[in-house]
């Protein structure tokens, strides 16, 4: 994991076309990140994405288009998610 520093209004590039930047800190400690990608990028809270792996058997029971609906969103997310013990 690379752990960087940054003040408000400081970015940080992933590859050439992902940039995320610090928009404020808060006094309590939250901090506000934006983050410009493109459009066929998936940018997820990790516990949505969590939630959604965690859900998937409980979905194969919903009628077929409502499952090819959210496996079209999610896409192979969860066959990308690093796993605790590596």
């Amino acid at each position: 994991m690379l752990v960087l520093s940054r003040k408000e209004g400081e970015s940080v590039m992933i590859g050439e076309n992902i940039s995320i930047t610090i928009l404020s800190i808060d006094p309590g400690g939250q901090v506000n990140i934006g983050i410009s990608a493109p459009r066929d990028v998936l940018v997820l809270r990790s516990e949505l994405q969590k939630a959604v792996c965690e859900n998937q058997d409980a979905a194969s029971t919903a009628p077929a288009p409502l499952v090819d609906q959210l496996r079209s969103a999610v896409g192979t997310l969860c066959a990308h998610t690093p796993h605790a013990d590596s």
